[in-house]
């Protein structure tokens, strides 16, 4: 029923990937991470949460639930490092279950939905979503907010009583898309033109993830980038 396409880069000004995803249709369960943190902690943070999630899932547990005790692991390893810099990283999740889905996420990295158009489900946990919402800045000026990249919630750094997990539940009518990415995308490519390329019948899914990996890596490609590009079937 769900067709999907995957993919991730280093980026053109990174020496390390510290984005990883997981994608599996018999599980209905697709996530992207974007770790954070000294030397090589953003790596592990990722890897930590994208793991920890699979085998929640595996064994029953819901997304949030999934995510709450991913966060409370990463504080754990976080409290005996020497470094003074927590690791901690942001997720994008969704798990499907017939045409039902569910979405989750902490931070930055974004879930959209396409229908006909293209439209935000996830909404960023940082200080530039916030100035937007107040009308402190647009849309146009937070892409390039100096602040930007400044988050209010992310795993492994927000503790347990503050942690707040996004959550969207609907249907996928036939045809419908679901896109998970970081911010690597999202700083590089208009909402408009992500729904120009997603919203292409003549391509596979996986072509249109490679190019939005494409346009990315076209751009300053300054942070890792990761997409996964999931199509019910019409």
């Amino acid at each position: 029923m769900i067709e999907f396409g995957h993919g991730t880069h280093t980026g053109l000004r990174r020496t390390r990937n510290e984005d990883t995803y997981y994608a599996d249709a018999s599980l209905g369960l697709f996530l992207v991470v974007d770790g954070m943190g000294g030397h090589r902690h953003g790596e592990v943070a990722s890897a930590t949460a994208r793991d920890g999630v699979v085998a929640q899932v595996s064994a029953g547990q819901s997304l949030v639930d999934a995510i709450q005790r991913v966060n409370e692991a990463l504080l754990a390893r976080s409290s005996g490092l020497a470094e003074s810099r927590p690791m901690g990283t942001t997720i994008a999740a969704v798990r499907i279950v017939g045409r039902s889905y569910e979405a989750a996420w902490v931070g930055d990295s974004r879930i959209y939905r396409w229908d006909g158009e293209l439209r935000r489900l996830s909404h960023d946990h940082s200080i530039v979503e916030a100035l937007v919402e107040s009308g402190e800045l647009t849309e146009e000026q937070a892409r390039a907010h100096p602040q930007r990249s400044v988050l209010t919630q992310a795993l492994g750094i927000t503790s347990p009583a503050q942690l707040h997990i996004g959550l969207a539940r609907g249907e996928l009518a036939p045809g419908a898309r679901l896109l998970l990415c970081t911010d690597g995308l999202t700083d590089e490519i208009t909402d408009a033109r992500i729904g120009e390329i997603v919203a292409r019948t003549d391509i596979a899914a996986q072509e249109s993830v490679d190019h939005l990996l494409l346009e990315a890596l076209g751009g300053s490609a300054r942070d890792n980038v990761t997409v996964i590009l999931l199509r019910a079937a019409a």
